[in-house]
């Protein structure tokens, strides 16, 4: 072990570290990886020098984790000589500590958005080893600190659960760190230890769910946020929405032992009875009862706005419509005008949202410790997010995962850092609302839904079979946004009566697609060339001396667009 002005190899790169910090220009040879994760650093306002207080994370008051590790590591710590161990949880909060901490021994919490670049981050990140060398690391109180961190692996589901870190003074080169081989062996001896004490829980749990069943005909449902096991009478209560109650039930009484009951429109009732292993509770095992006072409430269903036989559309809100039945984020995903926020309030029934639209104003100040009181937020346009907004949001789905939220997002330009970490958080529950040009055979059902009513006496609006193969074949760049302007501007306008012929349509409808997709330039003189035709009633040779071109150059370009018969 050495100091930096013993370690060659890394002083260019604290020269460029110098260089970044004072918005200089930095060399060709800097990683990517390293200059990458520097700019997160700014990105998020990490302060180099940890000027001003350091956060100190809110800790578990129960971990498993720690619980299984701390015996493994305290047999690991006497043969640390001059070096720490760290334990860290999957939120990179460290749980425990011990030895000689190089550096500043403050940092309680080892995110990046936090303290910047670290091989506890890297390891979560990477899913594997990890080494980060003096100043790699952005932190000035780091510059003389090697580390070397171990991701460590649920044994059921292969999850990340938090980092074995070994922190030593630093290394005279930059790998492998002396210490890996120690982190190793305590991940391994951890995770060895998750294992043996997860196979203890679960015949603890076999046994009580074995006590309960004392009868074919009993419906009952055992679960430890791991395993679930149902019997054949729940399967039929056991819905969705009743798993997921039991699992919060679950997570309750693990975390603090409070006691809850089934929500009123579950479908059922559950008798609750904790089940305990080594004096912690480890999960729960609830006997399920039909409620015989009241009718089921029915799924929600679609609003006539979102009509839609097609598979695509009927797939689409068949996911949205069983998400929804837990009130969970959700994530609506599609293009401008495809029926976002018409399927997001009606996901919502009679509850009043509080309503967000980034549209309108991209900082939107919204309170959001008032949704963790469990009033939704549907939240419109989140692509036009300021990043205050965003930093909110990914903080308050941090501190409350199952908040109700609603959230509409249009993809466009490629997302920031901050706002892909939101994207990222909300993946697990999103919905990809398919375009209506993926789904022209909706087209028919959706015209009488959005025609505005007829006046009194008068017939409702109707179609040629031609218009209509002009509608289905339409790419609707704007979707049902857009269909729906169509449909009223000819019911507003219209002084004709009887079906609505393909020729009332506008030109680009009438005249149906182009056999390529045009550019902007293409589109915007076709759409000149189809106006100054029109002024002229049809005449070309008119219509081509007020555009200012030969008459020629017009029949050429109406070839290209395949608007000549």
């Amino acid at each position: 072990m050495t100091t930096l002005d013993h370690s060659p190899a890394l002083t260019p790169l604290r020269h460029a570290r110098e260089r970044f910090l004072t918005g200089r220009p930095l060399p060709d040879d800097v990683p990517d990886e390293v200059l990458a994760a520097w700019r997160r650093a700014r990105f998020y306002g990490v302060r180099h020098d940890l000027d001003g207080p350091v956060h100190e994370p809110e800790l578990p008051a129960d971990s498993p984790l720690l619980e299984a590790a701390r015996p493994v590591l305290d047999r690991i710590a006497p043969a640390l000589g001059h070096s720490a161990l760290l334990l860290t949880d999957e939120r990179l909060r460290v749980l425990w500590t011990t030895g000689e901490v190089p550096g500043d021994d403050r940092c309680r919490d080892l995110s990046e958005r936090e303290v910047g670049h670290n091989s506890a981050a890297l390891a979560l990140r990477t899913r594997r080893r990890a080494e980060v060398h003096g100043p790699e690391h952005f932190l000035d109180v780091w510059q003389d600190v090697s580390a070397v961190s171990v991701p460590l692996l649920a044994p059921d589901s292969g999850q990340v659960l938090g980092t074995v870190t070994v922190a030593s003074a630093l290394c005279a080169d930059c790998g492998p760190h002396p210490g890996a081989a120690l982190a190793e062996a305590a991940a391994c001896a951890v995770e060895a230890e998750l294992l043996a004490r997860s196979r203890t829980a679960e015949r603890a749990l076999l046994d009580a769910y074995t006590r309960a069943a004392r009868g074919p005909d009993r419906a009952i449902v055992a679960l430890d946020g791991r395993n679930r096991l149902i019997s054949e009478a729940a399967v039929r209560l056991a819905t969705p929405q009743v798993l997921t109650a039991l699992e919060r039930i679950s997570a309750r009484e693990r975390r603090s032992g409070g006691t809850a009951s089934l929500p009123a429109d579950a479908g059922c009732t559950a008798e609750i009875t904790p089940v305990r292993h080594e004096g912690r509770v480890l999960g729960i095992v609830a006997v399920l009862e039909a409620r015989v006072t009241e009718a089921p409430r029915p799924s929600p269903r679609p609003a006539l706005a979102l009509a839609g036989g097609s598979v695509p559309w009927r797939h689409a809100v068949a996911r949205a419509v069983e998400l929804a039945r837990v009130p969970e984020p959700l994530l609506l995903t599609g293009e401008r005008g495809s029926g976002k926020t018409a399927l997001a309030r009606e996901l919502l029934g009679g509850t009043v949202p509080l309503v967000a639209d980034a549209a309108e104003s991209p900082e939107l100040g919204v309170k959001y410790s008032e949704l963790a009181d469990g009033r939704p937020l549907l939240l419109r346009h989140a692509e036009r997010l300021a990043q205050p907004d965003v930093a909110a949001l990914n903080s308050l789905l941090d501190a409350h995962p199952d908040v109700y939220l609603l959230v509409t997002y249009t993809p466009g330009t490629p997302p920031g850092p901050c706002f892909q970490r939101l994207l990222d958080t909300l993946a697990a529950r999103s919905v990809t609302l398919p375009a209506l040009r993926e789904r022209p055979e909706d087209v028919r059902e959706l015209l009488p839904v959005l025609a505005p009513r007829p006046a009194p006496g008068q017939p409702p609006l109707t179609w040629t079979l031609d218009a209509l193969r002009a509608l289905e074949e339409h790419p609707w760049p704007g979707n049902v946004t857009e269909l729906a302007h169509v449909v009223r501007t000819l019911a507003e306008h219209r002084r004709v009566t009887g079906p609505v012929r393909r020729a009332e349509l506008p030109d680009p409808v009438r005249e149906g697609p182009a056999a390529r997709r045009l550019s902007p330039m293409e589109h915007a003189e076709r759409t000149a060339i189809l106006a100054a035709l029109r002024r002229h009633g049809g005449n070309k040779a008119r219509a081509a001396v007020s555009l200012g071109i030969g008459r020629a150059t017009l029949y050429r370009k109406l070839r290209g667009y395949r608007d000549v018969p």
